[in-house]
């Protein structure tokens, strides 16, 4: 803004020279004088390639066609000035009495480069600035090192520019914007009171309109803080601010931010759309607080309100410059967060799917293919703390919530300070790293979770009624959620307390060797369940499952896709007696398919083939007991039988030598 007054201040001392000129030297002559002028001035060329010529009516002044100003002997970018016209009024009444009055000021199609180089040079730095010779000293005069719009006073009653162009480059950091269209008027009635600025432009395709209130000009360019106001329209997004502000820059004072069209409100500060999620500002976002710019170019906001979407945050924030990306260190709260667009909701295989139940009847679902856009996480650094009421994250549902968040170059680490989920809760860490593709981490302890609603909600699976401990540490990378879940890696146990598993009936087929006891009203009930197991590739595999039940135990052993969301197992129960179950009895169960709705049959071959050892066995006793052998605990029926082939021939070899010695006598 210094700058801008700094430049305005020096046209109009060009163009009272070209006034003075115009009524007393030849047109031809007017334009070598200004511009010499402007040379000592400024130490910059001013080319008038037009007429200057004087004007009478409606208004007294003067008019220079065709101007154009140099730019610093650096710069690559053309002049730094450049304008069709130049047009100056003044006040006749004040000149009869002698003193020099401007009513007004009409830039016409300028076209202003401002650069600044890597160093930090900028390219409006003059490198003479002196004012024009006083009346006392007319023929010698002297100079200071002022130039008009720099500490000295002036007034202006009004100043136009129309369809101007404003061009910034900053070479340290390669950003490049431009203001197309500018217009703007503004009046200086008392260069050390208040002054109003009305303005509109087209910056990166899109109209803004812009209004600046000063109480003090004099004071805001010297680089004091004085009152003043600033608001930025550009269709439904806006800017407001009120309190101080100076030229250092620096304010402090009320701030208030509307995205109504978040992808466009970025664009218009140089930044492309970052595709925020939903939930996270993909269609609204808004800010407000008491905000605080200091000379450093640090940014701090207190007693803050952030609204994403239909999610509402509050705290305080800090956003301190970084020679890559901005940091942002907040601490913010929230009530209940809808973030179930992070998490994604599994897609509908072929258009159906069945409801959440797992039960069966519907098409089996499937993981979403949409692409997870994590860009976001390379806008800035952070580091955060979060406290939520709740959060749904779609696939997963969050209670009471307390999150301490580090986010470095598109690398986030969350560290789970307190977690209710499901009943229970949750402590651990993930990280997602979007550098080079989306990829994450989960190192999560589950405790006391209620099972029936997390896997409904996890993995469309309702069957597992009861409360568990589960522990996994797991890995995954892909730019979806069914590429996330087709890479796992990891490992993981489990503890289930007392629960049911509904849909099977193990004791009913144990009972019946029937593999019908499954569908709606069927339940197996438990007192425990452990195991681990080994995640690649998206596939689980576990090898120990133990089951401890009432009437039976039962193990367990191998895979489920979890990519696929289907799968492969076993389990072998065994009766622990009673009235109507034999004591050891067993049927293995075999559970596949798709997970949504499996399918249960009785491995019919095993219980086959553990029936003909038994009867093999029988006979194996009786033929031992006839030989005179005892049976040995836990010995196989092969150890068996070929013990008592052994003891059978070693028996007919001692015949067979009895007889031959015998026959010898």
């Amino acid at each position: 803004m210094r700058l801008a007054f700094r430049i305005l201040g020096i046209l109009v001392a060009v163009a009272l020279l070209l006034v003075v000129a115009a009524f007393f030297i030849p047109t031809e002559k007017v334009a070598g004088i200004a511009t010499a002028k402007f040379r000592e001035m400024t130490g910059r060329e001013l080319t008038i390639a037009g007429s200057v010529r004087p004007t009478f009516w409606p208004v007294l002044g003067v008019s220079a066609q065709d101007v154009t100003l140099a730019n610093a002997d650096w710069s690559k970018e053309g002049p730094m000035l450049t304008a069709r016209s130049l047009e100056i009024s003044l006040d006749l009444t004040a000149l009869v009495g002698g003193e020099v009055r401007v009513t007004g000021l009409d830039l016409i199609e300028p076209r202003l480069v401002l650069e600044r180089t890597a160093d930090g040079r900028g390219n409006w730095d003059f490198g003479k600035s002196t004012v024009a010779p006083s009346e006392a000293a007319p023929t010698e005069g002297t100079t200071t090192p002022v130039a008009p719009g720099d500490g000295s006073g002036f007034t202006l009653d009004r100043a136009e520019i129309s369809d101007g162009t404003v061009i910034w480059i900053d070479h340290a950091s390669g950003d490049r914007r431009e203001v197309t269209g500018l217009s703007t008027e503004l009046a200086i009635p008392d260069f050390a009171g208040p002054v109003e600025i009305e303005a509109t432009g087209t910056v990166n395709g899109a109209g803004v309109d812009l209004s600046l209130a000063l109480g003090s000009l004099s004071g805001f360019l010297d680089g004091k803080l004085v009152d003043g106001s600033l608001k930025a329209e550009s269709g439904r997004n806006s800017v407001a601010y009120k309190g101080r502000m100076s030229t250092a820059p620096a304010a402090e004072g009320d701030l208030s931010l509307t995205l109504g069209e978040p992808g466009a409100g970025f664009g218009l500060i140089g930044f492309g759309d970052p595709g925020l999620p939903a939930g996270l500002g993909r269609d609204a976002l808004s800010l407000s607080g008491q905000a605080t710019l200091t000379e450093e170019g640090t940014l701090h906001l207190r007693d803050g309100s952030l609204a994403l979407d239909g999610n509402r945050l509050s705290g305080g924030a800090d956003i301190l410059p970084g020679k890559d990306r901005p940091k942002i260190v907040a601490k913010l709260t929230a009530g209940a967060l809808d973030l179930s667009a992070l998490g994604g909701a599994p897609a509908k295989a072929g258009g159906g799917g069945g409801g959440g139940s797992g039960g069966g009847g519907g098409a089996p679902r499937g993981w979403s293919t949409a692409p997870i856009d994590v860009s976001a996480l390379g806008l800035a650094d952070a580091e955060l703390a979060l406290a939520a009421d709740s959060i749904d994250l779609g696939s997963v549902k969050l209670g009471r919530t307390r999150l301490g968040i580090v986010i470095d170059a598109g690398r986030a680490v969350v560290d789970v300070k307190e977690l209710a989920l499901y009943g229970g809760s949750l402590s651990g860490q993930t990280v997602v790293n979007s550098r080079g593709g989306l990829s994450t981490r989960a190192n999560l302890s589950l405790s006391g979770l209620a099972l029936q609603p997390l896997l409904s909600d996890m993995a469309d699976f309702d069957r597992l009624v009861g409360t568990g401990d589960i522990r996994f540490n797991l890995l995954a990378s892909g730019n979806s959620q069914a590429a996330l879940m087709r890479s796992l890696s990891g490992d993981g146990s489990l503890t289930f307390g007392k629960g049911e598993v509904l849909g099977l009936d193990l004791a009913g087929m144990l009972l019946n060797l029937d593999p019908n006891y499954v569908g709606e009203g069927q339940k197996t009930v438990f007192d425990r369940i452990t195991g681990t197991f080994t995640v690649n590739g998206g596939v689980l595999s576990n090898g120990d499952l133990a089951v401890q039940a009432p009437l039976l135990t039962a193990s367990g052993s191998g895979t489920v896709d979890i990519g696929g969301q289907s799968l492969s197992y076993r389990i072998v129960p065994t009766s622990l007696g009673g009235k109507e179950l034999g004591a050891d009895a067993q049927v293995p169960v075999t559970i596949s398919g798709p997970w949504s709705a499996p399918r249960f049959g009785l491995d019919l071959e095993s219980i086959a083939r553990a029936k003909l050892e038994a009867k093999a066995q029988e006979e194996l006793q009786k033929q031992a007991e006839k030989l005179g052998l005892a049976p040995v605990e836990g010995e196989s029926i092969e150890d068996t039988a070929r013990r008592a082939g052994e003891e059978f021939l070693k028996q007919e070899a001692q015949k067979q030598l009895e007889k031959l010695l015998g026959g010898g006598n």
